[in-house]
C-alpha cells in the first residue's frame, strides 16, 4: 500500500509561491506524491492567510480540482486534538498542527509533507514519530 501524503501549510506555501525557498523541493515532491492531498481546514485557513490574494487563487484552483481535500472532522477528534495541544503547549502546538498529528493517527500509512521542524518533536499515539518528509 502506498503512503497517503497529508499536506501541511508550509508544503502548500512552498508549492504555490515561486518565491518560497522550498519551492523546488515542494514541486519535486508533488510530482512523486500525486494528489489528492488530504489536509484539514485549519491548514487551509493558515495557507490562504499566508498566501494572500495574489497566490491564494492558486490554492483555490487546487481545491476546485480536488487536488487538496479536507476529510478531517474536528468534531470527531475534539478531545484528542485538544489533548495534543495541551501536551505540546510549551512548543507551542498550533491547532492546525494538532489536527495533522491526529490525522496521522487515523489515516492508514500516513506521510506528512511539511516544512515545519516541530513535527520532529511531536509524537502520535503517545510515542510514535510522525512520519514526515521535509526539506534538508
Amino acid at each position: 500500500m502506498a503512503a497517503i501524503a497529508l499536506v501541511d501549510t508550509g508544503f502548500l506555501i512552498a508549492l504555490l509561491d515561486a518565491r518560497d525557498g522550498h519551492n523546488r523541493w515542494a514541486r519535486e515532491l508533488a510530482s512523486r506524491q500525486p494528489p489528492p492531498w488530504p489536509t484539514c481546514e485549519a491548514v487551509l485557513s493558515e495557507a490562504f492567510h499566508m498566501l494572500g490574494p495574489r497566490d491564494g487563487e492558486s490554492l483555490a484552483r487546487l481545491l476546485r480540482r480536488d487536488a487538496v481535500a479536507t476529510p478531517f472532522r474536528f468534531d470527531q477528534s475534539t478531545e484528542a486534538v485538544l489533548a495534543l495541544m495541551q501536551k505540546y503547549a510549551d512548543v507551542p502546538m498550533s491547532f492546525a498542527d494538532a489536527c495533522l498529528v491526529r490525522m496521522t493517527e487515523i489515516v492508514p500509512d500516513p506521510l506528512l509533507l511539511t516544512t515545519d521542524a516541530d513535527f520532529r518533536i511531536y509524537r502520535r499515539h503517545g510515542r510514535q514519530v510522525v512520519p514526515c518528509v521535509m526539506p534538508d
